[in-house]
């Protein structure tokens, strides 16, 4: 459950997004302001070229505004370097992407260990594998990305994306690259995951029925929060 009566997790303060070339200027986004309570769970949903994958890049830190700003638990990204937003990002935010972006060359069992040895944790081993044990991948530790389904694999990114006890989960149409019923499953261990780690999810898909299990609806068109919708208490 939200808890609103806390300072926000997230704080999206009138942020613009603008792109410069020969042909002139495009505004991507305009004046996007929202917060997020922890452990809240939001959708960001729009057409294709809305601007809600620039909107993700700029709460995780990776794209920059043209103004405004984003606070992660207080701290105001665009106030630090890039090496402090990098290390910001290892310690309380983590990722799902569409096209799962694990490293090729490393089995299921390092994947998950790489960010809590970048971390410098030393127990990365065993938080990994009870990791993937958890996401039902236990006796696939030892297999490389390229042998493992693609519901597989997205396992072993959640496995990864949790396994840091992140404040903030960022995912990008995390269901993408999955038939129906593989996108179905990894969902709900994406929100059974999200529940029990207590993590702000911001999700951003093209599905509505996926948007709808967020407490939080953000429809962005033409760069702008055209709606954003709370779901009613069940």
């Amino acid at each position: 459950m939200s808890d609103f009566t806390s300072p926000p997790l997230v704080a999206v303060e009138h942020v613009f997004k603008s792109v410069s070339d020969s042909t002139g200027t495009l505004d991507i986004l305009r004046d996007i302001d929202f917060r997020l309570a922890a452990r809240e769970t939001a959708a960001i949903v729009g057409a294709s070229g809305s601007g809600k994958s620039t909107l993700l890049s700029i709460i995780a830190g990776l794209d920059t505004p043209t103004r405004g700003t984003v606070r992660l638990n207080g701290q105001d990204l665009f106030a630090l370097d890039e090496d402090a937003r990098a290390a910001l990002r290892a310690r309380q935010v983590g990722f799902v992407f569409q096209s799962f972006q694990l490293m090729g060359n490393l089995t299921a069992l390092e994947n998950v260990m790489l960010p809590l040895e970048l971390a410098g944790q030393r127990d990365a081993r065993k938080q990994a594998t009870e990791m993937l044990g958890r996401v039902g991948l236990g006796q696939r530790l030892g297999h490389y990305p390229k042998v493992l389904s693609g519901g597989e694999q997205q396992r072993v990114a959640l496995a990864r994306a949790f396994v840091v006890q992140p404040a903030l989960l960022l995912a990008d149409e995390p269901t993408g690259s999955l038939d129906f019923a593989t996108g179905e499953a990894v969902m709900r261990l994406m929100f059974d995951l999200n529940r029990e780690r207590g993590t702000t999810l911001v999700l951003v898909t093209h599905d509505r029925a996926i948007a709808a299990q967020c407490e939080r609806c953000i429809t962005i068109e033409a760069g702008r929060v055209a709606r954003d919708e709370t779901r009613a208490a069940a």
